[in-house]
């Protein structure tokens, strides 16, 4: 029976899962935290904008957002931000293919936490200028574009196709959902402090899950030496493989999945707009996701302000409720996701 030698040995199959689990808890809380930390304004829109026509709480508000035209003005920091997140997400994919990407992510992550809390700073500064939220939401969008990027290209590195991708992806995307849902929480908990709390919590979120990611998280396993990794395959005898088994291996019995290292041959180049778009299948999912996220981002700013303004029985719940009661988006969100990455699986 014809043989070869394959794999590595144990401790260092058991050194490459302990990574790939650390990258994907890392990445995780990550990118939640980056959603925790764009929630609060659609926490807080109830509480800036005029208040509910039947509340028995009185006018309440903050201007500039607290008159006739508040809804819109709170509509055109939304404007302002997703205007340079799309902006910003071009330019971080550009930037994380020539940077280092673990300090690029965690000085991202640095950014976002200094102007989300910039804006609650408004609270206790007294401030009512339209210009001022307006830039601040602008910088944010373009902070908060370097997340996604970033956390897609480390799980790149590290993972390759398996049968279980699937299920794993699943369950790692639903970080947006798990941040979505604890950004909810604390910014509904702490409103009755005011509303500048609501944005500080999160940035201190934000700001402490980046100091973690700048020491501990690894962007590439080449920097731990897992160029040579090989694929691990169950084995009739240690360290031979029966070629026909070989044939058939997939990528389960490596760790998670495999390491990119494993078929890449040649050196990774970046590459420009219009040749990303010709790549197969780049197009169709792009506008699937467009008209996904135009739903997504819908519920995740607007959710909690329409449940808080919609009477039910002749009453409105509270500036709380309404933002805890929204996490029910989010966590079906959760569900879904896990149950797609099965199927897919």
């Amino acid at each position: 029976m014809e043989a070869v030698s394959v794999g590595p040995p144990p401790r260092e199959r058991r050194r490459l899962l302990f990574h790939q689990i650390s990258v994907l808890l890392l990445t995780f809380s990550a990118y939640a935290a980056f959603h925790a930390s764009r929630k609060p304004p659609s926490i807080v829109k109830s509480v800036l904008g005029p208040e509910a026509p039947s509340s028995s709480s009185g006018g309440g508000g903050w201007p500039p957002f607290d008159g006739p035209r508040g809804p819109h003005r709170l509509g055109e920091l939304d404007l302002a931000f997703l205007s340079s997140y799309s902006f910003g997400m071009y330019l971080a994919g550009h930037v994380a293919d020539r940077v280092d990407i673990r300090r690029f992510l965690a000085l991202g992550m640095l950014a976002s936490g200094a102007s989300t809390s910039a804006f609650g700073v408004a609270y206790w500064c007294g401030v009512h200028r339209l210009s001022f939220f307006l830039a601040v939401q602008v910088i944010s969008g373009l902070v908060q574009s370097i997340g996604w990027p970033c956390v897609v290209a480390v799980v790149g590195n590290w993972f390759g196709k398996s049968q279980r991708r699937g299920l794993i992806m699943g369950v790692w995307n639903s970080n947006t959902s798990v941040g979505n849902i604890l950004g909810s929480i604390i910014a509904s908990s702490v409103l009755d402090f005011g509303w500048g709390w609501s944005f500080l919590l999160p940035g201190l979120l934000i700001t402490v899950v980046g100091v973690f990611v700048w020491a501990f998280l690894v962007s590439d396993p080449g920097d731990l030496g897992f160029e040579s990794v090989t694929m691990e395959i169950e084995m009739n005898e240690p360290g031979v493989v029966d070629l026909e088994d070989l044939d058939q291996a997939t990528g389960e019995e490596m760790g998670l999945l495999e390491s990119k290292e494993m078929h890449e041959a040649d050196p990774v180049t970046a590459i420009g707009f219009l040749e990303a778009w010709r790549l197969p299948g780049v197009a169709p999912f792009a506008f699937c996701l467009f008209f996904s996220k135009l739903v997504a981002y819908t519920f995740l700013y607007w959710l909690p302000f329409y449940i808080r303004h919609t009477d039910v029985a002749g009453k409105h719940v509270s500036h709380k409720s309404a933002g805890i009661l929204s996490t029910i988006f989010d966590i079906g969100g959760v569900l879904g996701g896990v149950s797609a990455g099965f199927i897919c699986s």
